[in-house]
């Protein structure tokens, strides 16, 4: 993530792959949304623990990604982010934040998801993560907690440690980019998953989004 730990002024956008990537199709499709608007950092999330089917999609997907001089990182496989030289990873909870710092260097991107927990955030800010990231934002129907609004506004005023907002962030309805406004001066970065790519087309929805960041 660029000078993740200073982040800009303006909201930025943080995005996430599909849980499940054609090798054939996806590369065009990152590379077009890459092109679009800037992407602040990419993070490789994948259903599948194969970690052969893990390393050939981020070898395919690191190659974009560095090409337009994004920082790329792997969700959890920290062997993988080491082993491939990745720009860092992305972790679940706070358990394995300082192995991470200690294995792959100060230089390397350390982030990890904290649910709603702020005390897991602040946590993991002490144990060397570059960012948190709290989510989903609203009602994603897995039925979990929903990191509100309070949350994203207390830590912006309480906490230096940037903070990525993500999960069920484009909405239905009238104005899916509803909750998007909401959260944009209250967080450093917008997390853009499965809800993007699920889009008819990604790329005039991501670049509404950047219109909306002004």
């Amino acid at each position: 993530m660029s000078d993740a730990a200073e982040p800009k002024d303006r909201t930025q956008l943080y995005l996430i792959t599909p849980p499940g990537i054609d090798l054939e199709t996806f590369p065009d499709r990152l590379a077009a949304v890459l092109d679009a608007v800037e992407i602040s950092c990419l993070r490789l999330r994948l259903g599948s623990q194969d970690a052969d089917a893990v390393a050939r999609a981020a070898d395919a997907v690191r190659l974009i990604a560095h090409e337009r001089d994004v920082p790329f990182v792997v969700e959890k496989h920290l062997a993988l982010a080491e082993r491939l030289g990745l720009d860092g990873v992305h972790l679940e909870g706070t358990r394995n934040v300082r192995k991470a710092r200690e294995t792959l260097g100060e230089e390397a991107i350390v982030g990890t998801f904290c649910g709603t927990s702020r005390h897991d955030g602040m946590t993991a800010g002490e144990a060397g993560a570059d960012y948190v990231s709290f989510g989903p934002v609203a009602d994603d129907g897995l039925g979990g907690e929903v990191a509100e609004l309070e949350l994203f506004s207390w830590w912006s005023d309480m906490i230096e440690l940037p903070v990525v907002a993500e999960g069920a962030l484009i909405g239905r309805g009238d104005d899916p980019l509803a909750k998007l406004r909401e959260l944009a001066p209250i967080a450093d970065f917008l997390g853009l998953g499965e809800d993007l790519w699920a889009a008819g087309d990604p790329v005039a929805l991501i670049r509404q989004i950047d219109a909306i960041l002004g």
